[in-house]
């Protein structure tokens, strides 16, 4: 038996967007995101803003009675920025800093549509590669908002640069 079969997993870091992007897809995604955390009696991990998709996804399971843990460099440690629906904020020194934590905290990861912060999918991923971690990582393709990026990364794969994840 593998370790995740029987490993439940509850706290769950979720990448997305400090705005919500032109497709309303994006928002509803976040929302339901939320709601389920809470269903499933999980927690959230996330980057502690309160703008965009990451407002949505935070009301939503703070709502529901999940809690919501943020990370946040001090850096942008603003109280416009931080979530009121936040339980608990962790003020960091660097963004390095809070992908660290973020990876401590966290056991799984879910991206949602967003912008160059939400490729911290990338360093998790690479994380996972070099055997620092085996936390699940999953990509919510809300609208095909990822089919290029899936097909840059098949191009990686197929030029021997990156080697397919099972």
């Amino acid at each position: 038996m593998d370790k995740t079969s029987s490993y439940r997993l509850i706290n769950i870091c979720v990448f997305c967007g400090s705005s919500s992007g032109k497709d309303v897809e994006f928002e509803g995604a976040a929302k339901n995101l939320g709601k389920v955390l809470t269903e499933k009696r999980m927690h959230l991990v996330y980057r502690g803003g309160n703008l965009g998709l990451m407002g949505c996804v935070s009301k939503a399971a703070h709502e529901g009675g999940s809690q919501v843990f943020g990370i946040i460099p001090k850096a942008l440690a603003t109280c416009d920025i931080i979530g009121d629906t936040v339980r608990e904020v962790k003020i960091v020194s660097t963004m390095h800093e809070r992908k660290v934590e973020m990876l401590n905290h966290a056991d799984a990861f879910i991206v949602l549509p967003g912008g160059l912060g939400t490729l911290e999918l990338f360093e998790v991923t690479s994380w996972a590669q070099l055997k620092i971690h085996q936390k699940p990582i999953g990509l919510l393709n809300v609208n095909g908002f990822y089919n290029g990026l899936l097909s840059f990364l098949t191009y990686y794969v197929e030029k021997g640069f990156i080697l397919p994840l099972a």
